[in-house]
């Protein structure tokens, strides 16, 4: 044994008694080169040749951190489906790739979030009494451990690719980090810490997660809207209660709250975030975020208002994915749509989008710029505020606490040698007149007016004092919409028998519907029975006919009598249609436009 210094470098001569297993401790350099794990399932099977294994080792020993697995598809020596199927067999365990659709929702929250992305671990669905777990290194076997323990029920465990798993954590998103009562224990507003915030500052929620319990709570209260796909986060502070709401696909929908004393904090919290002033709360506020929620950018609109029991405030959410839908996406029939784009195609005159606050009027009008050549027209906007920024437009900011109005930078544009000009909403007399001169000039003004249907924005336009005769020459087409709760395809049923309030709807508009579906609800679709929104429209062409009988000044209804007879659908028609083609139900039609 004391020799053996001398037998580093070459191997020591076996005695005759010796074994052939105990030679080989004594040659660890050979020992080194031997494949063991999943490398050795690809030798075995002939996927890769011994040269590159070598390769892959030496590459190894070059960078210690990276597997030799790794080392092997970085070479292109096996294709990550190889490199699974050799894990899979090694570790004797099944290989299952999946998509976000195939989790069961109620099963994927059995871990955190955040667990599930440290680790790369996730729950996928439940098998009778085991629930199925995708695990990406099955060698962990201290992960395997703790994910039994927190699952708490029997768990098989089935190799997951780290990218599919990355993939469900991104589209889903995460569970809550932690229950609520975790995340504020020991929580007071000394937490929330007074600092300086610039309004342009990106806010990286996940990076700043776990500061303090305030700064954790609100981000959660973010991030998870986010992942509901919610519009609007409504705080609502009650006598000895603090509510929260999501308003998804919208309808708003109860949230677990915190305690009635994180109140104070969570608003503080906020107007720091959307540099407000903290110490006002007997005036209402509003102020802007611009966050980072799952590796996108997010802005959202804060505004407060003093309520009796403190502060309510409500936090509207957009996404710049929601504008990059397209006209053909959002629900217009094909006779619509055509007749849409002939009319925003047109060199001048005024073309109107009209509808409630949250029916989708600015998205079907960023929806119809982006169908414009940027690089051909000069495209100017004027809102209040900017919702969404266009690479290709001119975009103004309204501030009329320093005397930017509506009015006012329009007139402005209007030196700037404009050919498109959308104005967030014709408010008052001064900028609708502007917009008519604008539209008579030679430009084309796309803007919103809030009204009931299409022929109620020409009456409209005449009580705000602009003369009949200026909106007939001026007016191309008004478009009113609003938004429905589209039917989840993937629990929908047929409606049989017709309830007797869903018959008398029908009957009542002489509607003749062969199958009607009602929403059911599943895990997919948090048990609603709906996903996602579409829209209802109906479109008025000012025709020559129109026009003549516009310049007379006509009434309401003489002017819906005129617009039916050249054809126009209504409202409730074109959700009737929609609602035969299986896209939504009769209840939600009704709840969008009976009132009208």
């Amino acid at each position: 044994m004391g020799r053996s210094s001398q037998t580093t470098t070459q191997p020591r001569r076996r005695a005759a008694d010796e074994p052939p297993e105990f030679t080989e401790l004594w040659r660890p350099d050979e020992a080194r080169n031997v494949p063991r794990g999943p490398a050795a399932v690809l030798l075995k099977h002939g996927k890769i040749t011994p040269e590159q294994l070598a390769a892959a080792l030496q590459r190894q020993k070059e960078k210690p951190r990276m597997s030799v697995l790794a080392a092997l598809m970085e070479a292109q020596a096996v294709d990550e489906k190889t490199a699974l199927q050799a894990v899979a067999e090694y570790f004797n365990v099944p290989l299952l790739r999946f998509s976000p659709d195939d989790l069961d929702r109620n099963v994927f929250g059995l871990l955190d979030g955040e667990f599930i992305k440290r680790k790369n671990v996730i729950p996928i669905r439940r098998d009778e009494d085991k629930v199925i777990v995708g695990i990406s290194d099955p060698a962990d076997i201290f992960l395997v451990e703790e994910v039994k323990r927190r699952i708490r029920g029997q768990v098989q465990f089935v190799l997951a690719a780290a990218k599919d798993i990355a993939r469900a954590v991104e589209e889903i998103g995460g569970s809550p980090l932690e229950e609520v009562e975790e995340i504020i224990e020991g929580i007071n507003e000394d937490d929330v810490e007074v600092m300086e915030s610039k309004t342009d500052e990106i806010t990286d929620l996940e990076r700043i997660a776990g500061e303090s319990p305030v700064i954790r709570y609100v981000n959660f209260l973010i991030t998870k809207a986010v992942q509901e796909g919610a519009s609007d986060i409504h705080v609502e502070p009650g006598e000895d209660s603090l509510r929260i709401r999501y308003r998804v696909d919208g309808v708003l929908f109860d949230q677990p709250g915190p305690p009635a004393q994180m109140h104070a904090a969570i608003i503080s919290r906020l107007k720091i975030m959307a540099n407000m002033d903290i110490a006002e709360r007997r005036l209402p506020q509003d102020g802007r975020i611009r966050a980072m929620v799952h590796h996108r950018h997010v802005d959202l609109r804060v505004s407060t208002l003093p309520t009796t029991h403190g502060e309510k405030c409500v936090i509207r959410i957009l996404d710049n994915r929601s504008i990059l839908i397209g006209l053909e996406n959002l629900g217009m029939w094909a006779d619509t749509l055509e007749a849409f784009r002939r009319q925003i195609s047109q060199p001048h005159g005024v073309v109107l989008v009209t509808g409630p606050t949250g029916s989708g009027k600015t998205t079907t009008l960023y929806s119809a710029l982006q169908t414009m050549d940027g690089n051909t027209l000069n495209i100017s906007t004027v809102e209040d505020p900017v919702e969404y920024e266009l690479g290709f437009a001119n975009q103004v900011n309204v501030r009329e606490n320093i005397g930017l109005t509506f009015a006012g930078a329009l007139r402005s544009l209007l030196r700037q040698d404009p050919d498109v000009i959308m104005v967030g909403e014709i408010r008052d007399e001064e900028t609708a007149r502007i917009a008519v001169q604008a539209s008579l000039t030679g430009h084309l003004v796309l803007s919103t007016l809030h009204t009931n249907d299409a022929p109620s924005s020409i009456t409209r336009l005449v009580n705000i004092g602009i003369e009949p005769y200026l909106i007939a020459a001026s007016v191309n087409s008004v478009l009113a919409q609003r938004l429905v709760r589209r039917l989840c395809e993937n629990c929908k049923t047929v409606e049989k028998p017709l309830r007797e309030g869903i018959a008398k709807y029908l009957a009542k508009h002489n509607a003749k519907i062969d199958q009607v579906y009602r929403a059911a609800g599943c895990s997919k679709c948090r048990q609603t029975g709906y996903a996602g929104r579409l829209g209802i429209y109906e479109l008025f062409e000012m025709s020559e006919t129109l026009q003549d009988l516009v310049s007379s000044n006509p009434s309401l209804m003489e002017l819906r009598r005129a617009c039916r007879q050249q054809g126009l659908r209504t409202l409730g028609e074109d959700g009737l249609q929609k609602v035969a083609a299986g896209l939504t139900t009769v209840e939600e039609i009704a709840r969008v436009t009976e009132a009208d």
